[in-house]
């Protein structure tokens, strides 16, 4: 995969380009996704959470802005680290393009497995990792049947964690699963 070049004042891009983000968003839009959150959606962040062990779960569907998370699975509790005013950061369901790994998923068109995402300069400089205390991050791309990414299947942690193959398996294959799915779902509902 290719980066982008360096910006004008030779800071290198973090977030990937994304030339398909126009197809993508047409592709969505016709299947009525990615503008609001679906309660079947939150139910596979949910099942995935339980899988994979991880606090955080998210169906994230991205355009040319920003990434949504149509499906979410938050601890009851947060886990997020605390900021020095004493707040602590909220995930909600947006998300700008340029926070989190999810567009490189996108770009890449597969998983990628983060144990720990300071040990890569590249992922350690992304603003997810300061705002919301993320070091873990596992994540699939949903490519349906006419080829387009639609989006990602992730887990993020605020601690390490050694996915390994078991969990890029997991992960790879709740993204098989959730796939058919999105094309099969009818107007205004899933068959999931």
């Amino acid at each position: 995969m290719s980066y982008d070049p360096p910006r004008p004042a030779g800071r290198l891009l973090l977030t990937p380009e994304d030339r398909d983000a126009p197809a993508r968003t047409a592709r969505l839009r016709g299947l009525g996704l990615g503008e609001r959150s679906e309660p079947a959606l939150d139910a596979f962040a949910d099942r995935l959470a339980r899988r994979t062990g991880a606090p955080y779960a998210m169906v994230n569907f991205l355009d040319g802005e920003r990434q949504f998370f149509a499906g979410l699975h938050r601890p009851e509790r947060d886990v997020l680290t605390v900021d020095t005013d004493g707040t602590r950061p909220e995930v909600g369901r947006y998300l700008a393009r340029d926070h989190g790994f999810c567009p490189h998923v996108v770009a890449r068109r597969k998983a990628l497995v983060l144990e720990d995402v300071c040990d890569y300069p590249r992922f350690a400089g992304n603003p997810v990792v300061d705002e919301f205390g993320i070091r873990s991050y596992l994540g699939a791309p949903l490519i349906d049947s006419t080829r387009t990414v639609l989006g990602t299947v992730c887990v993020v942690d605020v601690e390490p964690r050694p996915w390994g193959r078991e969990g890029l398996d997991t992960i790879k294959s709740a993204a098989a699963e959730l796939v058919p799915l999105l094309e099969g779902r009818e107007p205004g509902g899933f068959l999931i």
